[in-house]
């Protein structure tokens, strides 16, 4: 559920987020069971030194003396020196996100957390540096091709043919557990503290139900339920974008700059469907021109995308117009920002959503998604053609089952959210008995990055008191104004 895939697959309409150096002394985790080594060494966008290591696992737990994986991760040391022995342990999103990759945000959001704990960074097995199963998805000649021209299908089997070594059907959520869990033994914690956003939400689950009592507490955000399929998002997407067209029409400077916002907004598709629009770009990474064609698919991509955060939605209605006027300009800037994103390791993505979530999406769910004027069946259309060359194994359905657990949890949504619903946060809370569910009215997608759900995450983390948490700056937080022009009018 991460905001991007990879910047053509963006385009092929597929889918798809200041650190102050410190003075840090090193930090020396008891040694587990596991004969551990850690040096110190440098995340990208941190000043300091942390540690990183690996861990060694077998690929499939089934057969310990098989093909082993070296999964790696980073301890960002508590800075305080009497610290707390129960670290904040960082589930990434996607599928398909590295932790150690996320450094410098998850530094910065939580730096209140990290006073008195560690923060632990594991790369979940197919990303990162712990056996990464990335795809070379920069194909230039696909993005100036219609929608119907880019077969993706070829796209997973070119992917594929790079890890014919690997059996990819045991890259899933519970490994990845059992990952975490060793390496928790590993470096000698008894307890930890989770934060999962996004897929990470769904990883936190499926780890309070397989190891529960390695868990002291959990920060679950933007919930994804072992229960409910991911993949197909349209829609959600369309709910988020009918509260979008809602909003500026309540809003008199947006309605008046921008009248009739979903009739433009569907005639402009339409003639995207029809006369897709060819531009030449500069690459956000190379800044090389790039030649691509503005079809439907790409054009409602890039506005899905702009819905996970209130910085870029707030530009929508404008970028929407603009587009529609046949200024071209606010759609690239908007689409450059968004292709400058880290991909994900795609491999994994796939991995995980092949075996675990697209065979349970019925005619039925597929049907009901794709009935939506904004997005239409797009994002589940191409994970079905992707996931029909990829390796899939038939999970147990008891994975699928909702998962029970007393461990202290703190669930958190975005109103405006338009992949995990706060509905999806209601249904993960009916059978997590010491759970409360906070619901930030104008957040989108992982709150604690753009609202004070961070500050209420790290008093939640340090005393586990539920009760006690005062979501009122949830509620008070004012929604981001409208852009109006290029000049920024509205702000």
């Amino acid at each position: 559920m991460k905001t991007v895939i990879a910047p053509w697959l963006l385009l092929a309409g597929i889918i798809s987020t200041p650190v102050v150096a410190q003075e840090q002394a090193s930090v020396e985790p008891q040694q587990g069971k596991a004969d551990l080594q850690l040096e110190q060494c440098y995340l990208d966008n941190i000043s300091e030194q942390v540690q990183c290591g690996s861990l060694e696992v077998p690929e499939n737990y089934a057969a310990p003396n098989g093909r082993k994986l070296a999964i790696h991760f980073a301890v960002l040391p508590a800075i305080r020196e009497n610290k707390q022995a129960d670290p904040l342990l960082i589930l990434a999103g996607g599928p398909g996100q590295a932790a150690t990759e996320l450094a410098a945000m998850i530094n910065r959001i939580f730096q209140s957390v990290r006073q008195q704990r560690d923060i632990l960074l594991i790369d979940q097995r197919g990303t990162g540096q712990s056996a990464p199963l990335s795809c070379d998805l920069n194909h230039v000649e696909e993005l100036v091709k219609a929608d119907d021209d880019i077969d993706l299908a070829a796209v997973a089997s070119d992917c594929l043919a790079d890890y014919k070594d690997r059996d990819l059907t045991q890259y899933h959520t519970v490994n990845a557990i059992r990952d975490f869990e060793a390496v928790r033994e590993a470096l000698g914690y008894k307890q930890v503290n989770l934060y999962g956003g996004s897929y990470g939400s769904r990883a936190g689950l499926v780890y309070l139900r397989e190891a529960g009592e390695s868990v002291r507490a959990a920060v679950l955000d933007a919930l994804a339920p072992v229960q409910v399929v991911v993949g197909p998002f349209g829609r959600h997407g369309a709910m988020s974008f009918t509260k979008l067209l809602e909003n500026c029409a309540a809003s008199q400077p947006c309605s008046t700059a921008f009248p009739d916002l979903e009739r433009t907004y569907t005639d402009l598709m339409n003639r995207l469907e029809t006369n897709p629009v060819p531009l030449t770009v500069r690459d956000p990474l190379t800044n090389e021109p790039v030649d691509i064609l503005i079809t439907a698919g790409r054009f409602s991509s890039v506005m899905r995308v702009g819905l996970y955060h209130p910085t870029t939605r707030q530009m929508l209605p404008f970028v929407i117009q603009q587009t529609a006027n046949g200024d071209y300009t606010p759609l690239t800037g908007l689409l450059g920002s968004t292709m400058a994103q880290s991909e994900l390791y795609m491999g994994l993505t796939l991995s995980v959503l092949c075996s675990e979530d697209l065979p349970r999406a019925s005619d039925e769910l597929l049907a009901e998604d794709g009935d939506n004027t904004f997005i239409g069946s797009r994002t589940g259309d191409a994970f079905i053609e992707m996931c029909s060359v990829w390796p899939t194994a038939e999970r147990p359905s008891d994975w699928f089952n909702p998962v029970e657990s007393s461990v202290p949890t703190l669930l958190l949504s975005g109103e405006l959210d338009p992949v995990t619903p706060p509905a999806w946060g209601e249904l993960a809370g009916e059978t997590l008995t010491q759970s409360r569910h906070l619901v930030a009215p104008h957040g989108a997608h992982t709150i604690v990055g753009h609202t004070c759900a961070n500050k209420l995450a790290a008093q939640f983390i340090k005393d586990r008191d539920l009760a006690a948490l005062d979501e009122s700056c949830l509620l008070k937080q004012r929604p981001q104004p409208f852009i109006l022009n290029s000049n920024g009018k509205g702000l």
